[in-house]
């Protein structure tokens, strides 16, 4: 038979137990609240982001270095269904500034492509939906041109921003 610990040992042995996963619990939460990134007062997307939008309140941001730099501006997007903008995490994938939609035929000068289904900003016509794209007038559209290179971020809500 094996030996008796002392009630005083277990006792120990369970309290090590319990500050050892309260610490590790507590480590774990620390290290989860610092790989968040803050969001950008007044929008509602993080500063890892480089273009925000907000497809409730129909406007959008440019940001550098988690800061705006331009914004919030007035857009267009899809008109729902088939032709909707899409939400979610996207990153630019190539930019035309010339660019003629393939689907329609129509003019989208300064696309920058940022989603599948050739979803893009550029420049049209706010007071209509788009086939999915996000419409910007014709200065900030080159704008967000200017800005964006491949590879950045782009994030899109659906949920409304913060006054």
């Amino acid at each position: 038979m094996g030996r008796r610990v002392p009630w005083r040992g277990r006792r120990s042995a369970v309290v090590l137990a319990l500050v050892a996963a309260t610490l590790v619990s507590v480590g774990t939460t620390a290290a989860s609240q610092e790989a968040a990134p803050p969001v950008v007062p007044g929008t509602p997307c993080t500063a890892t982001a480089t273009a925000c939008v907000d497809l409730v309140g129909l406007r959008a941001w440019l940001f550098q270095d988690g800061q705006v730099l331009r914004g919030p501006v007035p857009i267009s997007i899809g008109a729902g269904g088939e032709a909707r903008t899409p939400a979610g995490r996207f990153r630019v994938e190539w930019k035309n500034r010339d660019h003629v939609s393939g689907e329609s035929g129509g003019p989208m000068p300064f696309a920058v492509f940022f989603a599948p289904g050739g979803i893009a900003f550029h420049e049209g016509n706010l007071q209509t939906k788009s086939a999915g794209c996000v419409r910007l007038s014709r200065d900030e559209a080159s704008a967000f041109f200017d800005h964006l290179q491949v590879g950045d971020e782009v994030q899109v809500h659906d949920d409304p921003a913060p006054a």
